[in-house]
This record gives C-alpha cells, structure tokens and sequence, in this order.
C-alpha cells in the first residue's frame, strides 16, 4: 500500500533535504507544495530545488506556468489530486513538501473551492494597503496579512467571480487523503538568521541578475515573489540597493513567522521535529525513527 508523507515547516529549516532523504528511502516521488514553485522563471528567489539537488527523483508541480500566468489555487488542487490519484493507483509512495499552508489544505483536506475565469485582473496599481482594504470590505474577519499580496489578490479575484468568499481554513480538517504528517521548526531567532544568511547567498548567486533579467520582461505577477517585490523599487528609482536587500531579509523572516503560526494554528496534526542545523543528520534520523523507516 502507497505512503503519502507530508513535509512542512518555515522557510529555512530544510524541507528540500527532508523530502529527497525520504523520498530515497521509499523509492517515492515528490509533489511540491510551494506557491512559488508553479512558476518557471524564478528560481534563485524562490529557492526552487534544483535539477542536481534532486539527485534522480521525480518531481511534480514545478515549473507549470509562466509568471505572466493566471494559476489559481483551484488550478493547484485539481492538477496536484490528479497526480495523487495517479500515483496512488500505481500503488507509488509520495512526499509532499512546501512551505504554502493554504496550497496544503486545498490539496489534503475536503476544501472545496470553485473553478473560476482565466480572465486577467490587473492589480499592479495597487499598493498592498489599498488591497488589504478592498478585502476588509468584503469581510473585515477575513485575517489575510497586508504583506500577503498574493492571497489578498486571489481573495477578491474570487469573491468578484462568483460572489462568494474563498473559506476560511480552521474548521477543514477532513482528510481527503490518508497520509503521515511531519513538520520542521527550529528557535525563531535561529530561522530568522538564517533566512538573512539566505537572502546574502541569493545575492551572491546572482539574484539580481535574474530579477532584472526578469523585471525587463513586464511580468505580471512578479511583484509577488519576495525578493522581486523589493528589487522592483531598487530598479524603479524608489530604493538604494541597500534598502532593497534589507527589506527583503525583513519580508523573508516575516514569511517564516506567518508560515509557522499558521501550520501551528490550521494543522493541529502535524508531529513536529527540531532540526538540529549543527548535525542535520540527527533530523534525518530521528524522522526515519518515527516513521518506522530505520
């Protein structure tokens, strides 16, 4: 019988290692669960693995669409259920990993969400402010973060489509899927160095390369990468270089926060692991303990 094993955690706490050691270990393929990692072009911003960091193992739901693209979150849940179904017929192990709680839910649990237009909504005028205040006039209770650009627009995209409001997460907890739970979280003082230690990396590998290489194309959901948003102004004439790189490392540790507090808020039933950054191996282990793999 297949194994389906979710991997979740912050940003910066190793989920990629995770899911190939494991994915080794049950001749599995991986399913990525990183709203970011639909899109082809990015791939230093995103920390999107890489083709030699797969080390030979299947990957799925990478690079579908252009940042030019409309893909929604009932898009992610139809392709990512298809491939589940798939695999599980073919009696294959799956691991799921990412960082992007919502993609998650839709995925996993009974989430039910309507096929909406492919029609361009243009909302690059827009500051984050002005968003955030178009969804309060929806519903004041609708808890989206004014830093969650993405989310805020897909939450009015919505609600203008089909007049309803995309629903709220805490009470989905019917599994669609039978499936092993695991999550990563590190001292938030620990994560949130090393998401600046990242960002320092990126800069080093040529993300500003890329994100002007990238900026010059006009893209329409470019602005809704952290690390591009920030460039955009640098580029624009609004920030120095400096400013730019600094408000990215703050938004990157912002990012993590969100993401931990919202796994530990919408998915009670993860078993969560200390990753230990000294001896990653200790990690490695201690999960093939508990999933009965050693």
């Amino acid at each position: 019988m297949s194994r389906v094993i979710v991997v979740v955690g912050p940003t910066a706490t190793g989920k990629t290692k995770v899911s190939i050691e494991l994915a080794h270990a049950l001749d599995a393929v991986i399913l990525n669960a990183d709203s970011t990692g639909v899109y082809k072009e990015p791939l230093i911003a995103t920390a999107k693995v890489r083709e030699e960091e797969k080390e030979g193992i299947e990957h799925y739901l990478l690079d579908l669409v252009s940042l030019d693209d409309d893909y929604t979150l009932f898009d992610y849940q139809k392709d990512g259920r298809k491939l589940i179904d798939k695999f599980l017929k073919e009696n294959k192990n799956i691991i799921i990993v990412g960082g992007s709680g919502l993609y998650l839910k839709a995925l996993l649990y009974d989430y039910k969400l309507e096929e909406t237009s492919t029609k361009r909504v243009d909302y690059s005028k827009c500051s984050n402010e002005e968003l955030k205040s178009m969804a309060d006039k929806i519903d004041i209770n609708n808890n989206i973060h004014v830093n969650n650009r993405q989310r805020l627009e897909r939450y009015i995209t919505y609600y203008n489509e089909t007049g309803n409001t995309i629903k709220k997460t805490n009470g989905i907890l019917k599994r669609v899927y039978d499936f092993e739970l695991i999550g990563l979280e590190a001292p938030r003082n620990e994560i949130y160095k090393r998401c600046d230690s990242r960002v320092d990396e990126m800069i080093k590998d040529g993300l500003l390369e890329e994100a002007k290489r990238l900026y010059d194309m006009n893209l329409k959901n470019y602005t809704n990468i952290i690390g591009y948003r920030e460039l955009y102004k640098y580029f624009n004439g609004d920030w120095s270089l400096e400013q730019a790189i600094s408000e990215m490392k703050k938004n990157t540790r912002h990012y993590a926060k969100r993401q931990f507090t919202w796994f530990k808020n919408q998915m009670k039933d993860i078993t969560w692991f200390n990753v230990d950054y000294k001896n990653f191996n200790n990690t490695i282990r201690a999960i093939k303990k508990f999933l009965n793999l050693i």
